[in-house]
């Protein structure tokens, strides 16, 4: 069984559906999806309701973003929603507005509001560990602050106490290459920009990357 990370999705659908066609990812992966998957790109409803459905099979690891919390924080006051507008909460209000009819978050279903609750801080299997952010390497899993976790940056990553390589997104790498400080691993390649959303093989090194135009291309984290 392959273990793949996916970064920030960031509502490009598109991007999404190439990718996963490009790395032929199928239910027998296991495939942990790094969180922030509403905002800026232009279908962060279809990109939702697609995680939503492909969550019911156990293999799937569906992790928080800054973004979702931005996002939950928006449907509860008014100083959370000028915030979130201000980092693309415009296009996810506009997608659910679209897909569903309904004035912006009022179109959320409720079923996409307990998907956003439900989302994991963390996930670690035998080798790796993934987080959205960032970590403290000195800390254990349960013990991480949520301004690390979620708001972090990749600069900040130290080895961690486990040995154990961290995945993670949110920093952009605005190069479209993954970055890799050896013990700590970023795959957001900048989708919702000029770059590409990247799978990554976390056991071979391999990682795939398609983009909202419907490109594709793969390489090896070794390569670059």
């Amino acid at each position: 069984m392959r273990t793949l990370a996916i970064g920030d999705v960031h509502g490009c659908f598109t991007a999404m559906k190439t990718l996963l066609a490009c790395a032929n990812v199928d239910t027998s992966d296991r495939v942990v999806w790094l969180g922030d998957y509403v905002d800026r790109g232009p279908d962060s409803a279809r990109v939702v309701e697609f995680l939503i459905a492909q969550s019911s099979n156990a293999n799937t690891v569906c992790l928080r973003g800054n973004h979702e919390i931005m996002m939950e924080r928006a449907r509860n006051a008014l100083p959370g929603m000028r915030s979130w507008a201000m980092c693309g909460g415009d296009a996810t209000w506009d997608s659910y507005s679209e897909l569903y009819g309904g004035d912006g978050l009022e179109a959320v279903p409720k079923s996409h509001w307990e998907f956003i609750a439900s989302l994991a801080r963390y996930h670690e299997t035998e080798t790796h560990i993934f987080v959205h952010a960032s970590l403290d390497a000195e800390l254990e899993l349960a013990d991480q602050f949520d301004d690390t976790l979620f708001w972090g940056d990749f600069s900040s990553i130290g080895p961690h106490h486990t040995g154990k390589p961290v995945i993670c997104g949110h920093t952009s790498q605005k190069s479209g290459i993954p970055k890799s400080l050896g013990h700590a691993i970023c795959i957001d390649t900048w989708a919702c920009g000029d770059g590409w959303l990247t799978c990554l093989d976390v056991g071979s090194g391999r990682y795939w990357q398609a983009n909202q135009a419907g490109e594709t291309r793969s390489d090896w984290l070794d390569a670059n």
